[in-house]
């Protein structure tokens, strides 16, 4: 208790700096990952992502996101047994907040999309084996941690597959493929508008004092994503065919319904990661400045003030808009070649499986989501349309993930227990 009293503006002052870092890397990677599809396709140019981004991710934060965020990150750890030594728990929060800001940057460098939740979960694991017992570890939680590497490119690849066969059948091989495509774009537009409401009101609006019925939620669910058709049928209503880019390429005019398609699947990624992955990535943040504030009291879950919202908008922004385009390029051209009517489906299928994992307790990440939507429309042409190796990189850096963050974790603990214990 003496040390949180005598160094807790010290403690606040570093996980501020470590939450604006890690927080930079989000943006950098994660959020670089839900705006890779459009960019790719070529329906948004990267000034535009970057403004999407910080408009929808704040707003997906905001209101489904929640203002209680957990300071144990997903009962990874049993707090319990630190009861009597919060400032270790401080300690283990820099450090994971460091470990997992320092691996996101060198992913990033990289181009490789790799996933902020284990990365964190990572960092958390390696200060509790280094700070508290193999014992204070939900191994249980890391296993379903695992089992996330083959269960969300595997749910995502198989609705987006699904998702561009209907496209090629409805779309693509009628005689008039333009007139399928604006007949069949308001559908897909609902679709989408109706998966992103119940993202936010599945979740629940609890921070607001705002709870919905089942049925409540499917009612105004159906009724926004009827709002956001009628918006969609509007603009794409004007599209003409365009001769000219019909003789180069036959499906040039379908391909230009489904650009402003993508930009309504742009802004609901956004929203879709901004509601699932943004407050997580400040949780850090959030534990150090509750057990500070309290003088060292220890709990499941801490409160969520606004200027950590803000700052992690703020980092996430500058993040995407300094390096994001390195990761962007991955999943937008280096996977499989994307166009936009590939790119909504890739995105489309994202945000359903969003809302299936959060639903059903899938151990799912949105990073894998993802780029196992984008195999899967890649794949709806053929094994030999996917860059193979490019997958592979992936995947390898999908798996060393957990062990490097939680080696720098229990590293940087040791350090900061060095100086401050």
């Amino acid at each position: 208790m003496d040390v949180i009293a005598v160094y807790g503006p010290w403690f606040i002052g570093l996980a501020t700096i470590f939450g604006l870092y890690m927080t930079w890397g989000i943006g950098a990677n994660d959020v670089a990952n839900a705006m890779g599809t459009s960019v790719g396709a070529k329906a948004i140019t990267v000034k535009q992502a970057i403004i999407i981004a910080a408009i929808f991710e704040f707003l997906g934060a905001f209101l489904a996101g929640g203002h209680v965020t957990g300071t144990i990150r997903k009962g990874i750890i049993d707090p319990i047994s630190i009861a009597d030594h919060p400032e270790y728990l401080i300690y283990g929060m820099l450090a994971a907040l460091l470990s997992s800001a320092i691996w996101l940057m060198v992913a990033s460098a990289k181009g490789w999309p790799v996933s902020t939740t284990h990365s964190i979960v990572g960092s958390i694991v390696g200060f509790a084996l280094a700070g508290i017992s193999v014992d204070a570890v939900n191994w249980g939680k890391i296993g379903g941690i695992v089992a996330s590497w083959l269960v969300s490119p595997l749910l995502g690849g198989s609705i987006a597959y699904l998702m561009m066969v209907s496209v090629r059948r409805l779309i693509l091989d009628k005689d008039e493929p333009f007139q399928a495509a604006k007949l069949w774009s308001p559908v897909y537009i609902f679709m989408l508008g109706f998966i992103i409401s119940l993202i936010t009101l599945f979740k629940g609006l609890r921070h607001l004092e705002i709870e919905f019925t089942i049925a409540e939620t499917f009612l105004y669910s159906v009724l926004f994503g009827g709002l956001v058709s009628a918006l969609g049928w509007l603009i794409i209503r004007r599209i003409r065919i365009d001769p000219d880019a019909d003789r180069a390429f036959h499906f040039a005019s379908v391909e230009k319904v489904f650009a402003p398609m993508m930009i309504f699947s742009a802004c609901s990624m956004a929203f879709a990661h901004g509601s699932n992955d943004v407050a997580n990535g400040i949780g850090p943040l959030a534990a150090v400045v509750s057990i500070v504030q309290s003088g060292g009291e220890v709990a499941q879950e801490s409160g969520l003030p606004i200027w950590i919202l803000l700052l992690g908008g703020g980092g996430i922004v500058v993040g995407l808009a300094t390096w994001g385009y390195r990761v962007m390029r991955t999943i937008g051209t280096m996977i499989t070649e994307l166009t936009p009517s590939r790119g909504f489906c890739a995105e489309l299928a994202a945000a359903a499986t969003v809302v299936l994992a959060s639903r059903t307790g899938l151990p799912v990440s949105t990073t894998h989501i993802a780029v196992g939507a984008v195999m899967g429309v890649g794949l709806a042409r053929g094994i030999g349309a996917l860059d193979l190796r490019v997958i592979g990189q992936i995947i390898v850096s999908w798996v060393i993930t957990l062990p490097i963050t939680a080696v720098m974790s229990a590293v940087f603990f040791y350090i900061l227990l060095g100086i401050f214990g």
